[in-house]
């Protein structure tokens, strides 16, 4: 099975992107000239509880390109799948009587979180607790029946449906909070590569980003790991204000590695020429809230010019993928008309890479008004 795993990865493989739409009769406006990617975030997050297999399966078969898993660890170091190292938000924790005292308080990031944490459990106890939707507007009657998977679960998984859907399936994950965990004496970047080096993709050429809004634990998968997995430096803020500007605000203002560090520079630093000279050192590209790429006055809620944040990454040889997209009204600018579509062709048509989705059908759907750069017969 890893040979024919192998096959098609190479088959697949084009410059630095993973097998995506098979579309060789236009050029589009991406780094590569290939279709953007269609990322699930979470899995297919906005139909069924996030972070379970049954979500990863749904993604897959809507035709997601890559499936995203956050990565925390527990008490026995095996990499779960949880947005947060807490558990309350995501799971019915809170509701089993026999966990009521691991409820406890720990710094994470600076801030006091008083909460259920991965960390307490063990993996036989964490496979006793069940998922539920993170949101009240979200469809609800799935909660408690899906369990909490680990990434080798994932990984076999989504190995499994590369070859019966004969197309390859990629994994996109993310390290949480690594400073977080190597404060409780717990390795998770050095968990993730173990576990990637098993599956066999620790290497350039597999269907595989890792992506972090940390920079230390990336910078060593290059330095101290020497791998050449294709690595995404996230970019995070607080908010936008009334005239469009990103609000650098703690805890969302900074990698959190800087701060421990004493390193000064934000999140927006990172996204200057400077900065964007700092990521492609070690990473392939950038992940930016979407504000980045497309500003919004925070008043009225109106478009301000999109920024040239991508056409900079692409300068310097960096891939754009851009979150979180989402379909609910609440999440959507009225500049796009309660049409989610509108949203994607906006920034597809700024030539972003890949997005995050949550809904992965209506990011597949909106590609068909992608505005090509010019045939491939022109290259």
């Amino acid at each position: 099975m890893r040979n024919i795993l192998l096959l098609l990865s190479a088959a697949c493989l084009l410059a630095t992107t993973a097998c995506q739409d098979d579309d060789s009769t236009v050029l589009y406006n991406t780094l590569n000239g290939r279709p953007p990617l269609v990322v699930a975030h979470r899995g297919a997050s906005g139909f069924l509880p996030e972070h379970t297999l049954e979500a990863y399966q749904l993604a897959i078969d809507q035709g997601a390109d890559f499936i995203e898993q956050d990565l925390v660890l527990t008490k026995d170091s095996v990499l779960i799948c949880r947005h947060e190292p807490f558990l309350s938000g995501t799971t019915n924790v809170a509701d089993l009587p026999q966990f009521a005292s691991r409820k406890t308080t720990k710094m994470l990031d600076g801030v006091a979180v008083n909460d259920w944490f991965a960390s307490d459990f063990t993996l036989a106890e964490i496979k006793t607790i069940r998922a539920k939707q993170a949101m009240a507007d979200r469809p609800q009657q799935y909660n408690g029946l899906y369990r909490i998977p680990t990434f080798e679960e994932v990984i076999n998984l989504v190995k499994a449906q590369t070859l019966a859907k004969r197309r390859i399936i990629g994994i996109y994950p993310e390290t949480k909070h690594p400073t977080f965990h190597q404060s409780l004496g717990l390795q998770l970047t050095d968990k993730l590569m173990q576990a990637l080096t098993a599956a066999g993709w620790n290497n350039r050429a597999a269907p595989v980003f890792v992506q972090s809004f940390e920079v230390s634990n990336l910078r060593s998968i290059r330095s101290q790991y020497r791998s050449t997995v294709k690595l995404v430096q996230l970019l995070d803020a607080e908010d936008v204000d009334a005239n469009g500007n990103l609000i650098m605000r703690a805890p969302y203002a900074q990698p959190y590695d800087f701060v421990v560090a004493g390193d000064p520079r934000t999140f927006l630093d990172l996204s200057t020429n400077v900065g964007l000279d700092f990521i492609r050192t070690y990473a392939d590209g950038i992940g930016p809230w979407k504000p980045y790429i497309q500003p919004y006055r925070s008043t009225d809620m109106s478009l301000l010019p999109a920024t040239n944040l991508v056409a900079r990454a692409h300068s310097r040889g960096l891939l754009v993928h851009a979150y979180t997209f989402r379909n609910e009204p609440r999440y959507l600018l009225p500049a796009y008309g309660n049409n989610p579509i509108n949203e994607y062709k906006n920034f597809y048509n700024l030539g972003l890479d890949g997005v995050f989705t949550d809904f992965t059908p209506t990011a597949r759907d909106a590609k068909n008004f992608i505005l090509v750069k010019t045939p491939a017969t022109a290259k």
